[in-house]
């Protein structure tokens, strides 16, 4: 049977990439820290992820398996050399921290087979593979860099679905009925159930960003200022749900302007979005999903980059302005980022954020409107 390694057992990897997989006939070798999940993978040797309605329509994963890539780095080295894939959905920061066990394996992989490995990082992140091929890249001796032309293939991809936090104590996952894994490649390669193949991955990944993050992130934050708990309750808020579907149509506008999307085509995204934001059956918390704020309040990230092409396009943004002013508003206290956060505006003020984080220019346009949004949402100044 064709075996593909998958970095990250989480419910992402296991209720989504892990499960297509096992659907399209591969074994499946999951790698990760985790020992509970890792000996429970090795136990049971099967799954089942349930669809978040109502029925909760159920299918079992199966020809599954676990190593920890803390202890047995021997064994994931022979995983990578017989794979046909080796993807990952397991944090962006993390990416570094595999790639020296990735090269190992890829070394090997040169060593005794012509066999082609298709590498695929599902993160959320823009250019992903890129970035993981890079720290691979530094861990590989040059004789072996030499040799992986038309052997080892890195492909972008683009992953969307969403999973909340649910039972650790199970292997089994609930996910949403809804997903889309668009993978960027001009090459013939494997087929994989439920992976979409383009010419051209940009598009895809600023409309999933820029739409899904973006109104997800829109959703918790200005839904913790609220006092709300889950991300379906405050969808029930009808001026946040108007509020949400404002901010989306301002990024929508941008990305109607830069990639061609069809307007009413893309305002038929942001509804379905919406609706899948509203499933009940989801329950995501609103300080999860409003987590990191230091990273989501990044350049390049769902927030900040949808604003700033906004204003250089000449279209409105004062919405995201105002989503950006309420993350900054984010003070939970189990949240690490959003201390540090609150610490800098403490000491410095809101700017001193936008300007170091955000990399925005202290007196421009972009920042004057965020600290005025600012003052409108922080009752205490």
């Amino acid at each position: 049977m064709k075996s593909t390694v998958h970095f990250g057992a989480g419910n992402i990897g296991r209720g989504f990439i892990g499960a297509l997989f096992s659907k399209s006939g591969y074994d499946v070798t999951f790698v990760d820290i985790d020992d509970r999940i890792i000996s429970s993978l090795n136990k049971e040797r099967s799954y089942h992820v349930k669809l978040a309605t109502e029925k909760q329509e159920t299918t079992k994963v199966e020809h599954v398996s676990g190593l920890n890539n803390l202890t047995q780095e021997n064994d994931v080295i022979a995983a990578i050399k017989e794979a046909t894939f080796l993807t990952t959905a397991i944090g962006p920061n993390i990416l570094p921290r595999i790639a020296p066990l990735i090269a190992s394996g890829i070394t090997e992989r040169v060593l005794h087979t012509d066999e082609k490995l298709y590498i695929i990082a599902c993160e959320n992140q823009i250019g992903a593979t890129d970035i993981l091929k890079e720290h691979i890249l530094e861990n590989l001796e040059e004789d072996v860099k030499e040799n992986i032309a038309g052997r080892i293939y890195f492909f972008n991809s683009a992953v969307d679905r969403i999973v909340p936090i649910q039972n650790q104590e199970s292997l089994d996952v609930l996910v949403e009925p809804y997903y889309e894994w668009v993978v960027e490649t001009k090459e013939t390669i494997p087929f994989v159930k439920g992976m979409k193949i383009v010419d051209d991955l940009a598009p895809f990944i600023a409309r999933k960003l820029f739409t899904v993050n973006t109104g997800h992130a829109v959703i918790a934050y200005l839904g913790y200022l609220e006092g709300m708990k889950t991300i379906d309750e405050t969808l029930g808020n009808t001026r946040i749900a108007a509020q949400v579907k404002a901010t989306l149509k301002e990024t929508g506008a941008f990305l109607v302007k830069e990639y061609g999307f069809d307007q009413k085509e893309h305002l038929a995204y942001i509804d379905q979005n919406i609706e899948r934001f509203k499933n009940r059956y989801l329950s995501d918390s609103v300080t999860r999903v409003a987590r990191s704020p230091i990273r989501k309040l990044g350049p390049n990230d769902r927030l900040i980059r949808p604003l700033t092409e906004a204003h250089k396009k000449g279209l409105p943004y004062t919405n995201l302005a105002k989503a950006i002013a309420a993350a900054l508003l984010f003070d939970y206290l189990e949240d690490e980022e959003a201390l540090e956060i609150q610490g800098m505006i403490k000491e410095y003020g809101p700017v001193y954020v936008l300007k170091t984080i955000s990399k925005l220019d202290e007196g421009s346009v972009i920042v004057n409107e965020i600290i005025r949004q600012y003052h409108m949402l922080n009752v205490t100044d």
